[in-house]
């Protein structure tokens, strides 16, 4: 049952991402043979202008061992994790980049780098974690959001969630995506107090989005499914995001079609100034350039 074959970077996602000039982006914690490679792979396929922050002479021995030539790129010079984390939010924070890569660092660190007020970089939105799911032989991709960052999120949060899912969304070319907000249930019911908030929130205004819910996963995602339960509505069976009610369902959904249908799940954090790449260690290196496409799309999309 498990996916056996390889994981593939979707092309029309990078062909989108090379459409564009290269981003300025800053590399996190530089220092490691797996965030370096990353780098150097979306350094030469053109979609980042890197800096790259870490242990300089580290960073310098591994770019020799993977034959790049760094000579010509920005390196500064730090170490210990807060101080990494501090010393690449600063680049965003005055200007010079419009990209985080998160490298040899931990989340929380980088992240709570990004929610520090002296950074500059909250617009007063809460930040969410969106995927972007590609899978083989399939012409239909999806946005999972959020599924990695927020654990229960309130109201106010998924608003948020909404609204940064809409606009990644937007900026892949939908200008009037179907967000379906997922639940166990199509119907509202007292027993199942998720249902009720996914109805308030299909309520809200989300601009040219179109969002539906409560709908269960398989008439989100299936037209036939939604027409044998008789369910009239234009995200029924269409969805093009799906909203999760917690990290649980997120992180079983996304996860599910990675192991079992060979997804590529490319991640990025959104909320802040610019938008944040947070891949994992486990991710194969087909969703880490994903992940940098997507950025890279998203960033040209809002600057």
């Amino acid at each position: 049952m498990l996916f056996s074959g390889s994981y593939v970077c979707s092309p029309e996602l990078l062909s989108k991402a090379k459409a564009f000039p290269a981003v300025r982006t800053v590399v996190v914690g530089a220092a490691e043979a797996l965030t370096l490679e990353s780098a150097k792979q979306a350094t030469q396929l053109n979609l980042i202008d890197p800096v790259l922050v870490g242990e300089k002479q580290k960073i310098t021995e591994l770019a020799k061992k993977i034959d790049w030539d760094i000579s010509q790129v920005e390196i500064s010079d730090c170490s210990g994790e807060q101080e990494t984390a501090a010393a690449g939010i600063a680049f965003a924070s005055q200007g010079d980049v419009s990209l985080i890569m998160k490298g040899h660092v931990h989340t929380d660190s980088l992240l709570r780098a990004v929610l520090n007020k002296e950074a500059g970089l909250r617009i007063g939105k809460r930040l969410s974690h969106v995927f972007h799911m590609s899978a083989p032989d399939s012409d239909r991709d999806f946005l999972i959001s959020d599924a990695a960052l927020n654990v229960a999120p309130d109201r106010t949060t998924m608003l948020d969630i909404v609204r940064n899912s809409v606009l990644t969304a937007q900026a892949l070319g939908m200008s009037a995506p179907k967000v379906a907000c997922l639940t166990a249930s199509e119907s509202v019911s007292t027993a199942m107090p998720l249902t009720e908030e996914a109805a308030w929130l299909a309520e809200q205004d989300f601009g040219s989005a179109l969002v539906g819910g409560p709908f269960a996963f398989d008439n989100a995602v299936s037209e036939e499914a939604a027409r044998i339960k008789g369910i009239d509505h234009p995200v029924a069976g269409q969805a093009d995001v799906l909203v999760v009610p917690n990290i649980e369902c997120g992180n079983i959904l996304f996860k599910s079609m990675v192991y079992l249908r060979g997804a590529t799940a490319a991640g990025l954090v959104l909320g802040a100034k610019v938008p944040v790449i947070v891949t994992s260690r486990a991710d194969p290196p087909a969703a880490r350039l994903a992940s940098v496409a997507l950025a890279a799309i998203v960033s040209n999309h809002t600057a």
